[in-house]
């Protein structure tokens, strides 16, 4: 029972280690880390290659050209071996027994995939935040609301008939491959446990609001397939849990 770790990298350098090392550390022991280097101008793949000289379950992909997160995540997919599929960004880590816990739930469950609580890190040092998830979400609550984060969330590709991408996309990438795993039907479900963290950097790709509205909406009419005045309907959700984050 093999699970597939995805971790994007884009000049990483100086945190891509720590994700890594909660790779390695992992109490499941049966997986492989597909890490894809999306044209970094620093060591990252330097500091990749050091993991794995000694680890023979740590891939590297070097892509010809930046292709952004879902295109490197999208190239990982595609060569996975493995029946699970989770995502790790190489700015995020895991605490040791996340694996362990999913694939429990998973198989008890009866879901097509399952992420978990998880802890908000700030870059500089201003403390962090624990962000709870919903027990159960279903495509309908994932209209309304998407609280998986993408370095919690792993799927199962028989339940789901196969691998799944994302949308090649910027941002939201990852909210659209959630709609498509449970878009006919299914649920995931969410633990409370806090099995990742989440580092928020300045500057990152998710940081600009009004960008990742404008592909939030393009993700409801795409990937969610409602209509126009469907899409305002559920716009509305997102932007009151937006003001309320905020």
């Amino acid at each position: 029972m093999l699970v597939s770790i995805i971790m994007p990298c884009f000049n990483s350098a100086s945190f891509i280690g720590v994700a890594i090392e909660s790779v390695i550390e992992q109490t499941f022991k049966e997986w492989e880390l597909i890490v894809v280097d999306d044209r970094s101008t620093d060591n990252s793949v330097d500091v990749v290659r050091s993991y794995q000289v000694s680890d023979s379950r740590i891939k590297l992909l070097i892509l010809p050209e930046n292709r952004g997160a879902a295109g490197a995540r999208n190239a990982a997919i595609s060569v996975s071996q493995g029946r699970y599929i989770a995502f790790l960004d190489s700015d995020d880590w895991w605490r040791p027994e996340k694996l362990a816990t999913q694939l429990e739930a998973l198989k008890t469950g009866n879901a097509h995939m399952c992420f978990s609580s998880y802890e908000k890190i700030h870059q500089d040092d201003r403390g962090h935040r624990l962000i709870t998830v919903p027990a159960v979400v279903s495509f309908k609550d994932l209209l309304k609301f998407n609280p998986i984060g993408c370095s919690t969330a792993i799927y199962d590709t028989v339940r789901c008939g196969g691998k799944l991408l994302m949308p090649n996309i910027r941002k939201r990438q990852d909210y659209g491959l959630w709609l498509r795993i449970l878009k006919n039907g299914g649920c995931a479900i969410g633990l409370q446990a806090p099995l990742a963290f989440y580092r928020v950097r300045r500057n990152s790709v998710s940081s600009n609001k009004i960008s990742a509205a404008l592909y939030h909406w393009r993700v409801l009419r795409g990937e969610g397939g409602v209509s126009v005045v469907r899409a305002a309907y559920y716009f509305c959700f997102y932007a009151v849990h937006g003001l309320k984050a905020y």
